[in-house]
């Protein structure tokens, strides 16, 4: 019988269960992601093999141009780790030292020593391993849309294990939900970038949208991010490869050491679309960056602070965005900002330049406490190099922070598929309604000196309630004459009493 996606969803959680204890919550995505990914490439690896011995023959069957997964050496195969019952560690070790081997583009994916993790004995590891024996997770078994799917939601799992710091590899889904769908309307042969790209939830997502919203091929469309940490950039290759799709990660860091480049033209490479949720006001390297081989930082003559690289991150991805006078189209970016970008005094200097080459084309306020490893206000910045004709000088600011948008969960908010809809519905139909959202000209927001605060420009304010004259009134008299009649029963008292 075939399994059903909350079956192995709860499958895939229980791999926590086996290791509890034994590793650090934060240390579960490192040994058993990998694990879970390993199994997938095996159990296809073998299926596809079968038919390839079955039409060409042992002798060509292991040919890699006969596979559109990796290529699993022989003796490696997950029987042949089923098979290991005394240091399983350095039999996970090496299996996955040979399937890096034989397939140079999985190099740095698997991090993971198992030897080195000591409370991670035979015992368990036999257990872990004889537990993700469950299910076969070859594309017949588990299509590569499900088995993503839970795979992400294994990936959210870890990062609520560990809280705040797995909120920094992972963007909650209904943000990152938001971001695609402001920038959407994709095609074939369209480019997907995220420089600081997490565990790959951004470009998952966008591949889900195409396919599933869209009708398209996501197969059709091109995948890169760069991460600066390694340990989650494999991560985020994993999550690619499992989903079924042929994308490029890159590791270090986006600002200090861009990996997509033209060189020949000292430019960064240009894509259709840009998706990113940046580490907010994090230091950056604005001494080593002065001089900038890319002219990445050109909007004033002042770098951002070194110890708030927000705009540095806007800049960098601003270069990021196709042009329609050298690519004949524009690009656009749906980036996660914190609030201050909108309206902090000395970074008007880089509104001004933005907003005057009318890149900016909405400004989404959402509510706070929305991530995991913060809970301060962010908004979406959305940026169009190649804004529509009725939109050019225009900017339009949605207050989605209001409870119609969310929900309050036990330890942080969420926004609502209604919420979702509602947003993506006013940005579409550039709608201003009140106290949600509003069209701005250019030249209001240059009258309020390039201040994009939203509530500049929406009234975010409490309606207050119509009063009825004649029924507060009413409500007076009442209270009046109730007020006599409690004084006059105390006078009676006081009177028996004796007092004055």
């Amino acid at each position: 019988m075939p399994i059903s996606v909350d079956e192995l969803e709860s499958h895939l959680f229980k791999c926590a269960d086996i290791i509890r204890d034994a590793v650090d919550p934060t240390d579960y995505k490192e040994y058993i992601l990998p694990l879970v990914y390993y199994k997938s490439i095996s159990d296809e690896f073998k299926k596809q093999y079968e038919q390839n011995v079955e039409e060409y023959g042992e002798d060509f069957a292991r040919r890699q141009n006969l596979y559109d997964i990796p290529v699993v050496p022989e003796g490696d195969l997950w029987k042949d780790i089923r098979a290991v019952s005394d240091n399983v560690d350095q039999a996970l070790n090496e299996a996955f030292d040979a399937l890096a081997d034989e397939n140079p583009e999985l190099k740095g994916v698997f991090r993971a020593d198992y030897i080195d993790a000591d409370a991670l004995d035979d015992d368990r590891l036999g257990r872990l391993v004889e537990h993700l024996d469950t299910y076969d997770l070859d594309r017949d078994s588990v299509p590569p849309d499900m088995l993503g799917e839970a795979y992400m939601d294994l990936v959210r799992h870890f990062a609520e294990e560990e809280g705040k710091s797995g909120g920094q590899f992972f963007t909650p889904p209904h943000i990152v939900n938001l971001c695609v769908r402001l920038v959407d309307n994709f095609e074939d042969g369209m480019t997907f970038h995220d420089p600081t790209v997490g565990s790959g939830g951004m470009l998952i997502e966008a591949a889900r949208y195409y396919r599933e919203e869209q009708g398209g091929d996501p197969t059709k469309l091109t995948f890169s991010g760069q991460e600066i940490n390694p340990d989650i950039a494999a991560i985020a290759k994993m999550n690619l490869s499992i989903h079924g799709l042929d994308g490029e990660i890159q590791r270090e860091d986006s600002l200090s050491k861009p990996a997509f480049t033209n060189d020949e033209e000292n430019e960064l490479t240009r894509f259709d679309r840009v998706l990113a949720n940046f580490p907010f006001s994090a230091d950056w390297d604005k001494d080593g960056l002065q001089d900038d081989p890319y002219d990445r930082f050109d909007w004033h003559e002042k770098l951002p602070r070194a110890d708030r690289g927000d705009y540095a991150f806007i800049m960098h991805m601003a270069k990021q965005l196709k042009r329609p006078d050298l690519d004949e189209a524009g690009g656009k970016a749906a980036i996660v900002i914190p609030h201050g970008v909108l309206f902090r005094k000395h970074e008007q200097r880089y509104r001004k330049p933005m907003l005057e080459n009318d890149m900016v084309e909405a400004i989404v306020g959402l509510p706070e406490n929305l991530f995991q490893n913060n809970s301060i206000p962010s908004a979406v910045l959305v940026l169009n190099t190649d804004k529509p004709a009725e939109r050019k000088g225009e900017v339009q600011f949605i207050h989605a922070a209001d409870e119609a948008f969310y929900e309050e969960l036990s330890n942080q908010n969420e926004l609502t598929e209604d919420g979702l809809d509602h947003i993506v519905g006013n940005f579409r139909k550039w709608a201003t309604e009140e106290r949600v959202s509003r069209t701005v000209s250019l030249d209001e927001i240059r009258e309020n000196d390039y201040n994009l605060n939203i509530a500049l420009y929406v009234d975010t304010t409490e309606p207050e309630e119509d009063i009825d004259v004649e029924e507060e009134l009413a409500k007076l008299r009442e209270l009046q004459a109730e007020r006599d009649e409690i004084e006059a029963t105390m006078n009676e008292h006081m009177e028996a009493l004796n007092y004055e």
